[in-house]
């Protein structure tokens, strides 16, 4: 380690150009890396849901799917712009209530209730197709296109549109989402630091390796918006206790010897060993996010530990570089930190341990049930503005045709007429469902399908199977949508046992099973892989559970909270906080311990080493913990996307709580349980033996 520490320092300024002429391929790949909105495409494969979507695209040619509200317009305009958005590129097909037909077939066979499914009021609806998949940039151009034409009397719903204005906000907030994060990290470090300048050299360090992660995602081939949103202000909240470390040890160092060069070599030392052990947690947490079965997961693991190893990379490289390159405006801009000294607080906080042990047993029962009870929600309009383009249009399909959701349906194309259409009787028949409509049900007895034209035939019925639409009255991710499929499901299944029910409704309760699986399974492998990493970085069988305890207890309140002030919460944010707050809190709770260890293995008694222990980490643990706060809880504040504000406002509460958990219940706990630390601790048994002979064992 001495070899690279020394060699970093030597070739500093080789570094330096090297790191920044890395950033121009960074910025390439950084614009070259596609961005999927679509939550959807996450789910795994084999799922009903899944295998219909490809079957739709694959048979049919058509993948996304929306219904269109058009007020005010008479029906020749109606039919005007059903033409013209028929000439849209990337729509395959349009159904509307004039063209359900052949045009040498009279409207006025068609039962009533298709008039009323398509018609009500002044407003009239129609069923677009489009020949690309939901998200892809050809549906969101084409979403953009027929807005455009029709105007603003026209209503575009469905997953692509919200897809489109989710997109465009996203991509309208995301600069400011950075700025936020590096302000507010900068005023925070400022404060709590002992240089004006300084705060600005961390920053140009974790920057660089920000967009190396940010230009490396080309080679997955895309991110989802979560990951993007967040990759950048997380990696800087995560990271930033890195450059603390190297800065404190930095001038630990600079107190011992007198060259500064020698000073940062040895600095990189401790800190490379320091920093690794720490670093594994938070990359172990992560690690944890790529066994979700909702892959969502995985992106997002992936993407932050990438980052965190990057971060890693450029603490012990990047950094000391710009420190020693910097160091004059460094020295002449020194002033006192605001932090006073702890010892007497850490005095106070030992002595009064029981009180804290107390507050622990008794708040533990109420932070469990409000973690276990936090209401999700799963709807993804529900994670948008109100007054957005998607949210309104929505709104108007339930106010103008009380229909909430479009339920799509595949079933073999040679099942007997009379059976498709007693099926479409049945599914009118189940709870909240207005209208069904399948080929046979529309043509009825009397027409034969042969002198429909093949293109009034292929909307509906194309490859092996026919396609039915159900229109229903029951919102996306609701209870009664939910029993609502389950009926319809077991329905479809008595007359095509390989029939399958499709759309954003029937993904959206598949996603929810998936993810209450991910969550139990993310929960169990984190704790496991974090506890390993705990006993073996501290050399024992009772510090893990200690540790873990007490982190959780932090994370008990914080997905609790919510509970009790009524707070919905989107459904990724309990699993991915779980794990981000676990995996980079529990940072404080290692370094707190390691230094009791110490204490504890050199002499000193019980007390004593808990007092010192709190003392000389109570400062890390503040900047690290006030860091991570100040660089999300800005995001949380402006972010209009409601899955992004939740989530940094989560992160950021966790710091906060995680702090306070270090700082007042592990030293409860470290002196509760030292003798079972003792006999339980390598490197600590034999000490406590000899002590106990000696009759000072506490």
């Amino acid at each position: 380690m001495e070899k690279f520490s020394n060699a970093v320092v030597q070739h500093r300024k080789v570094i330096l150009i090297l790191c920044v002429l890395l950033c121009i391929p960074s910025v390439i790949g950084m614009l070259g890396t596609r961005i999927n909105y679509d939550m959807l495409t996450y789910l795994p494969e084999g799922l009903d849901t899944v295998t219909g979507q490809d079957i739709l695209m694959d048979d049919y040619g058509k993948g996304a799917f929306s219904i269109i509200v058009i007020e005010d317009q008479s029906p020749e305009k109606v039919d005007l712009l059903r033409e013209g958005i028929e000439q849209v590129k990337h729509v395959d097909s349009v159904i509307a209530y004039s063209n359900l037909l052949s045009t040498d077939i009279p409207l006025e066979v068609l039962p009533d209730k298709y008039y009323e499914a398509f018609n009500q009021g002044d407003a009239t609806l129609m069923a677009v197709f489009f020949d690309t998949s939901t998200s892809a940039d050809e549906t969101i151009d084409a979403v953009g296109k027929i807005r455009e034409i029709a105007g603003e009397t026209c209503y575009v719903t469905g997953m692509s549109a919200l897809v489109k204005d989710l997109k465009d906000l996203c991509e309208a907030e995301e600069p400011v989402y950075v700025g936020l994060a590096v302000l507010c990290a900068t005023a925070a470090m400022v404060l709590l630091l002992d240089s004006w300048v300084i705060p600005f050299i961390f920053l140009a360090g974790i920057g660089m390796a920000i967009l190396y992660n940010l230009g490396s995602n080309f080679f997955l081939g895309e991110i989802s918006y979560i990951t993007k949103a967040l990759a950048a202000v997380l990696q800087l909240a995560v990271t930033m206790d890195y450059s603390i470390f190297l800065w404190h040890s930095y001038e630990e160092e600079q107190l011992r010897q007198n060259d500064k060069n020698q000073a940062m070599a040895a600095a990189i030392s401790h800190t490379v060993a320091s920093v690794i052990g720490s670093s594994v947690t938070t990359v172990a947490g992560f690690i944890a996010l790529c066994f979700m079965s909702f892959t969502l997961g995985k992106d997002l693991g992936i993407v932050m530990a990438k980052g965190v190893l990057l971060g890693v990379i450029g603490c012990v490289t990047i950094l000391p570089s710009l420190i020693l390159t910097f160091d004059k405006v460094i020295e002449r801009t020194r002033h006192k930190s605001i932090i006073p000294d702890m010892k007497k607080t850490a005095s106070f906080v030992v002595k009064k341990s029981p009180i804290f042990l107390a507050v622990f047993v008794i708040a533990l029962g109420p932070a469990i049930y409000g973690y276990n009870n936090t209401n999700i929600y799963y709807d993804m309009g529900g994670a948008l503005p109100k007054d957005m383009n998607f949210v309104i249009s929505n709104e108007k399909l339930m106010d103008e045709f009380d229909m909430a959701a479009t339920h799509m349906i595949l079933v073999d194309r040679t099942l007997n007429r009379d059976d498709v259409r007693q099926m479409t009787e049945r599914l009118e028949g189940v709870d909240g469902i207005k209208t069904a409509l399948s080929l046979d049900s529309v043509i009825g007895k009397t027409i034969p399908e042969e002198i429909l034209p093949d293109e009034a035939v292929s909307t509906l019925k194309s490859g092996k199977y026919q396609l039915m639409l159900a229109m229903s009255e029951y919102r996306t991710a609701s209870k009664e949508v939910n029993r609502q499929l389950t009926a319809m499901n077991d329905i479809v299944k008595d007359y095509d046992k390989e029939g399958m029910i499709i759309g954003e409704a029937a993904c959206t309760k598949d996603l929810m099973k998936t993810t209450d699986r991910d969550f139990k399974l993310v929960s169990a492998v984190s704790i496991v892989l974090i506890f390993l990493i705990i006993a073996l970085v501290l050399k024992s069988g009772s510090l893990p559970v200690i540790l873990v305890m007490t982190i959780y207890f932090a994370i008990f309140i914080n997905l609790g909270i919510p509970y009790y002030t009524g707070t919905w919460l989107p459904f990724i944010a309990p699993i991915c906080l779980t794990t981000i707050q676990l995996g980079s809190t529990v940072d404080y709770a290692i370094l707190m311990t390691t230094r009791y260890k110490r204490e504890r293995i050199s002499g000193a008694d019980r007390d004593t080493a808990v007092i010192t222990a709190l003392h000389t980490s109570i400062p890390s643990v503040l900047v690290s913990a006030l860091g991570f706060f100040a660089a999300t809880f800005g995001v949380a504040l402006y972010s209009e996307i409601d899955i992004i504000s939740s989530m940094c406002s989560l992160m950021a509460r966790g710091a906060l709580v995680s702090m306070l958990a270090v700082i007042f219940i592990l030293p409860a706990f470290l002196r509760l349980f030292d003798r079972l630390i003792m006999n339980t601790t390598g490197g600590m048994r034999g000490v406590y033996k000899n002590r106990k002979k000696e009759g000072t064992a506490a």
